[in-house]
């Protein structure tokens, strides 16, 4: 397929900047999760944690590595569901839930993070806002809740906004009146029902 793999611990910022400025990308896709298979309620606890040291830390060193390396665009993975109370369907300008949230404080935090080193890089910085995953590989065969995005769509959204799109937020979900999506549909040529296997 003429992929040359590599694996490498993102919180080893010498070991990610060493390994990216070897390749030099124009294009950086940050995907970086640390969630268990079908977000096993047992291990989200600890998961939640990990993620938003993942989303702020290893975010951090991705962006100083891209940047160093020369990278032009760096698209990344965020979240559609940590919306604060409003009417719906919510816009990407719209409020997330507040970083003192009894249960979801931390990943607001984190995804805070996330969004606000994107876009104040000096580099294209594009954020997915993707729904809950459902699909192949994921635990879940259909939609999980209002919101959600099958795999395959979110994966077509990655691959359009390195081409197409201003710098910014992007909502990804499905159109079920939760999240508004038209942004991307208009300036990534995104579609929700986009799968891989069609």
């Amino acid at each position: 397929m003429g992929v040359e793999p590599v694996v490498v611990d993102v919180f080893d910022a010498a070991a990610l900047r060493s390994v990216i400025t070897e390749f030099k990308p124009e294009i950086v896709i940050h995907q970086l999760t640390d969630l268990p298979h079908a977000l096993e309620a047992s291990k989200m606890t600890e998961a939640l944690v990990r993620n938003a040291r993942l989303r702020n830390e290893g975010t951090r060193n991705l962006i100083e590595s891209s940047v160093l390396a020369g990278a032009k665009r760096l698209i990344a993975q965020s979240i559609s569901f940590i919306y604060a109370d409003g009417p719906l369907p919510h816009r990407e300008e719209d409020p997330f839930l507040a970083e003192t949230h009894p249960v979801y404080g931390e990943t607001v935090q984190g995804v805070a993070s996330l969004e606000r080193q994107v876009l104040n890089a000096p580099i294209e910085g594009i954020v997915l806002r993707y729904g809950l995953f459902y699909g192949p590989g994921t635990g879940f065969d259909g939609p999980i809740d209002s919101g959600s995005v099958h795999v395959s769509a979110a994966a077509k959204a990655a691959q359009l906004a390195i081409t197409n799109g201003a710098p910014g937020i992007y909502n990804i979900a499905e159109n079920d009146g939760t999240v508004m999506t038209k942004k991307a549909t208009q300036l990534l040529g995104w579609d929700a029902a986009w799968r891989s296997d069609r």
